[in-house]
């Protein structure tokens, strides 16, 4: 009995270590391939702080689109309707509500 429970567990631990090498190889490969797939950098030189004026264009276009995209739009409208509804002993609450015992 006490066996199983040793070799069941540093199985699990067994595992758990291997899983942890297989998302590590993983994780090695996909950054390699993808190390490769970037596109070189442009010919002309790029100016550090500078942007030109269709960037700041874009890129306010994009917060802007952003932050609207964040508030739902809603119509501000409350209306409560009253719906009448006939008697029904499903929805009575007096049959909900158990009697008290007789005392003796």
């Amino acid at each position: 009995m006490i066996w199983t429970t040793i070799i069941c567990i540093a199985l699990v631990f067994f595992v758990l270590v291997l899983m942890v090498f297989v998302m590590k190889l993983f994780g090695m490969v996909f950054t390699h391939e993808h190390e490769h797939k970037l596109p070189k950098t442009a010919d002309k030189p790029v100016s550090a702080g500078l942007l030109h004026e269709e960037e700041i264009a874009a890129i306010t276009a994009a917060l802007k689109l952003y932050k609207s995209a964040l508030h739902d739009r809603e119509s501000e409208v409350l209306t409560i309707l009253s719906i009448k509804r006939a008697y029904s002993p499903w929805n009575s609450k007096i049959h909900g509500l158990t009697r008290m015992p007789e005392r003796k």
